[in-house]
This record gives structure tokens, C-alpha cells and sequence, in this order.
């Protein structure tokens, strides 16, 4: 499919009618009418344009931010690499005590950096299977609407433990992106 600029409409085949917000390096941002914001990849077949704008930007000219978040994207993709997260300030050096109500047993210490170290981790699993999931050629768009709202519900649970970052930016967030 050809480069398409911000404001052309289109039709996926799950989501229906949607207008092109944004433009990235691998993807667009439409919003569609019943499904909201969804990112779709630019090697989608399940779309077709209904009214083409022209792209405000030469396909070849881009930002320095646009050529970091391609190389993100294609590293994510193929090789996996874990983000550096840091853990919040109040946090470094601290520990995790797990006192269970029955005083006979022994309470569990554990590094807060060691269980940040753990919830950085299953942050990056789900991420790794949200990847999966979207690229899976054999799953319709309708199954991968479906699984992708159960990994927005686990993200949902996970948001308890945002306390733990330095930055907004690494939180757990239950929307779509």
C-alpha cells in the first residue's frame, strides 16, 4: 500500500470507516468511528482507501524521532531487547517485607530493585505476546481484537505497581495505544 496522509479515510475490515490521524515510520493512527484510536501497520491488507489525501511529508524526509522509533520498532521486533527502566528514587536500596497475619510464620524480605527487576519483566513478556499476537498471520482481526483486550486487563491489574517508577512514561496503562 501506497504512503497515505493524515485525514484519509479508509475502511478496515473489522474496524469499518476510520480517518488517518497520524502518520509513523510502520504504522498509522485512525480513529475509527466504534473502535476508537488503533494503530495499524502499514503492510495491512485488510484495509481499503476511501478518500486519499496527499501526505503532508516526502516518505524519505523524517524526524530524528521517527528514525529512533523505526529502529525501536524493528529491535522489538527481531531481536527483543528490554528497555532500561528505573526504579523510583524512594525506592533504591529498599526492601519488600511480606508479613503473613499468622505470627508463628516468618515474614519474606526481598529487594524492591529484585521485584521491580520482576514486574519490568512480565511488563516486557506482554509486550513480546501483544507483538505476537498482532503479527500472527493465521489469527483474524476480530481474534486479535479479542486477545488484546485481555492483555489491556492484565496491563489494568499491573497498574498497582506503577508506584515503583521513576517515569510516567514506563506505567501500566489499561487503554489501547
Amino acid at each position: 500500500m501506497k504512503e497515505l496522509g493524515i485525514g484519509t479515510r479508509v475502511k478496515h475490515t473489522v474496524y469499518g470507516e476510520g480517518i488517518i490521524s497520524k502518520v509513523n515510520i510502520t504504522n498509522y493512527d485512525i480513529f475509527f468511528e466504534k473502535a476508537g484510536k488503533v494503530t495499524i501497520s502499514k503492510q495491512t491488507d485488510d484495509m481499503d482507501v476511501l478518500e486519499e489525501k496527499a501526505t503532508s511529508v516526502a516518505p524519505n524526509s523524517f524526524t530524528l524521532q521517527q528514525l529512533e522509533e523505526s529502529v525501536r520498532y524493528v529491535l522489538d521486533k527481531y531481536i527483543g531487547l528490554p528497555e532500561k527502566v528505573e526504579l523510583g528514587e524512594k525506592w533504591i536500596d529498599g526492601t519488600l517485607i511480606l508479613k503473613p497475619a499468622n505470627p508463628e510464620l516468618q515474614s519474606k524480605e526481598i529487594p524492591i530493585d529484585t521485584f521491580f527487576h520482576k514486574i519490568v519483566m512480565m511488563r516486557d513478556k506482554l509486550r513480546v505476546i501483544e507483538q505476537n499476537i498482532n503479527s500472527n498471520e493465521k489469527l483474524t482481526d476480530e481474534e486479535k481484537v479479542n486477545l488484546q483486550q485481555y492483555i489491556s486487563r492484565v496491563y489494568g491489574s499491573f497498574t498497582s505497581f506503577n508506584i515503583l517508577f521513576k517515569n510516567k512514561e514506563d506505567f501500566f496503562t489499561s487503554k489501547l495505544e
